[in-house]
């Protein structure tokens, strides 16, 4: 048994609309997903959920730094922190309500209550600017608290809503993501993917997250591969040739079209073909 890990990570999540972070626990407590625990936070403590279960530390993660489990929640504790996200959830129709009577075009996305010192923070999402002064008076009258509101993004949006992808799978954002990277135009081009197909925007119709899953591998094949419009020769077997010009590209295929002065076009792989007086792919040394 001298083999057994002493040191083990869990996924806790702090909030509902939060993804899970990791966090390492220590003593060999018997924690399964959905019970709550005590964690140690960068202001002190604060009560997390497990959502995911616990694994072994990888050694290429040993020196890192990670916040701890404290103990398990109290079961007052544990019934504190539900009574709390209750009344979060009760916040949240209030405030998407009142917004819609005063005629605001926002979405409540989230309300956070802060412990005894009735401070409410309401995330929203809204497409343009909005002058929310009477709204906070609103709320903080209804609520009988201090009212501060933070816009959230598009993306932070859908991934507190969650959903389901056009894969079928629960969406990247709210599954998996830790935080998000910039998708640019410039990966939907070098994977040869329309621009105008509707189909590259996500649920939050931004340009989805997985744009960049396999933007490195494309840009890697790509490299390998002749520039449209460049001279080249094709291998005619025989040892003969022909010259042409790259017409088009397959990336995936590793291959190129090209063009012949006689009008004719022919795929090419990239092991056939040379251009700039040289064979693209060198023998290894």
């Amino acid at each position: 048994m001298d083999d057994m890990p002493d040191e083990w990570l869990i996924g806790i999540r702090l909030r509902d609309v939060s993804a899970a972070d990791d966090y390492k626990l220590v003593d060999d407590l018997a924690l399964s997903v959905g019970d709550l625990v005590v964690v140690e936070t960068a202001t002190g403590t604060a009560l997390g959920e497990v959502r995911r279960p616990r694994r072994a530390l990888p050694e290429f993660k040993r020196d890192r730094l990670y916040r701890r489990v404290v103990r398990p929640a109290t079961a007052a504790e544990a019934r504190e922190y539900r009574d709390r996200r209750q009344r979060e959830e009760r916040a949240i129709a209030t405030a998407q309500r009142l917004a819609r009577a005063r005629g605001m075009t926002l979405k409540v996305v989230d309300v956070e209550m802060h412990g005894a010192d009735r401070r409410v923070t309401v995330y929203f999402n809204a497409e343009d600017r909005i002058d929310f002064r009477d709204l906070v008076r609103d709320l903080a009258r209804e609520l009988r608290a201090r009212v501060e509101m933070r816009q959230v993004g598009a993306r932070d949006t859908t991934r507190v809503m969650d959903g389901i992808g056009p894969c079928g799978r629960q969406l990247c954002c709210s599954s998996h993501l830790r935080k998000f990277e910039p998708i640019s135009v410039k990966m939907a081009k070098a994977q040869d993917m329309p621009l105008t197909d509707s189909r590259l925007l996500g649920n939050c119709g931004r340009l989805k997250c997985c744009l960049l899953y396999e933007f490195s591998t494309y840009q890697e094949l790509r490299s390998r591969l002749p520039r449209v419009n460049t001279p080249c020769q094709a291998s005619c077997g025989g040892g003969g040739c022909m010259t042409g010009k790259v017409r088009s590209i397959r990336v995936l295929a590793q291959s190129v079209v090209v063009g012949f002065p006689d009008g004719s076009q022919a795929e090419v792989p990239l092991d056939q073909l040379t251009w700039e007086g040289r064979s693209h792919i060198e023998s290894p040394s």
